[in-house]
């Protein structure tokens, strides 16, 4: 693995996900690997689970860890190749990139989607650039259009509950006061697709995800529907992608209560996090036995692990 943006970085993922149970089982074994090598994390945007985890991941395999906050701690950054750079940024990506690259051995880029510009937004510009101009791996941390390590822990943690072999796993929409990203849900999406699971998405109309990342998912506006029989229920907000950034509807029919949890097989609940409580999903629900949100953001750590694990044995 030379870089890790997407599932498709991955060669094979059934490799990986046991990878990272077998980091979870012994974190230091591979203590040596990372002797003297250095990870940089880049973060434009705000982070918790992500950046410590990471940087727990890091540690656990020998690493050295620098973190900078960009949009605080350097010069502001140009994006755009061919910019007449007479504005509010003092330095080029091209060079910005590369001289992190010469400090680092792998560098880390969290940026998200501005839900203003479509296309800009689809281009992913900022991971885009470092890719191209820091000379050394790149991991997202979450881009414009998907968060991967998030969605391996994701596989990672249904591997680890699930109790039978093709479990019927569901991406449900729920209301939010904000307008939200698409990552977590199309890479949640994409990720499952390549999974052995029966995969469902429910949402309100005008909240369909790019058909890219649907894939061949099942899709139902009936909520209820859609929980029956499930092993895996999986809330998340997204604002419209057709209707690009914007909020629909904030209707709290969705929001995920025990009742609808009745209607599923016994299921185990998930979220990202973080999460708006009695928004997205209510206490009753995060708060019972069947919630696993704790240990889902806990396996953070091992699919950093793994993903780091591959990248430090190909450098």
């Amino acid at each position: 693995m030379k870089q890790f943006l997407s599932v498709k970085d991955v060669p094979n993922l059934p490799i990986l996900v046991n990878e990272a149970l077998s980091q979870k089982r012994n974190p230091f074994a591979n203590k040596q690997l990372g002797k003297n090598k250095t990870l940089g994390l880049l973060f434009f945007n705000a982070s918790l689970r992500t950046r410590l985890s990471t940087q727990k991941a890091a540690q656990n395999l020998g690493m050295e860890v620098m973190v900078m906050n960009v949009s605080q701690d350097s010069w502001g950054l140009e994006m755009q190749d061919g910019a007449i750079m007479d504005g509010d940024k003092a330095e080029h990506v091209k060079e910005g990139a590369a001289v992190i690259g010469q400090y680092c051995d792998i560098i880390g880029v969290r940026s998200f989607a501005s839900l203003t510009d479509k296309e800009k937004d689809i281009q992913e510009e900022v991971i885009s650039q470092f890719v191209k101009y820091a000379g050394v791996p790149i991991i997202s941390l979450e881009s414009a259009l998907r968060h991967p390590l998030q969605s391996l822990t994701d596989v990672i943690t249904i591997e680890e509950y699930k109790t039978k072999q093709k479990p019927k796993v569901v991406l449900t929409w729920a209301p939010h006061p904000k307008a939200l990203p698409q990552a977590v849900p199309n890479s949640f999406a994409e990720w499952m697709n390549a999974s052995q699971v029966d995969f469902v998405i429910t949402h309100p109309e005008g909240y369909e995800l790019d058909k890219e990342f649907v894939g061949n998912a099942k899709v139902t506006y009936n909520q209820k529907q859609a929980f029956e029989g499930a092993d895996f229920i999986y809330a998340k907000n997204w604002s419209s992608y057709t209707s690009y950034g914007q909020i629909l509807s904030k209707d709290p029919a969705w929001t995920v209560n025990a009742e609808k949890m009745k209607l599923t097989d016994n299921a185990k609940f998930m979220h990202c996090l973080p999460v708006r409580r009695n928004v997205v999903v209510m206490d009753e629900v995060l708060d019972s036995p069947n919630s696993i949100v704790i240990p889902q953001a806990g396996n953070r750590v091992w699919a950093a692990q793994a993903v780091l694990k591959q990248l430090l044995s190909s450098i």
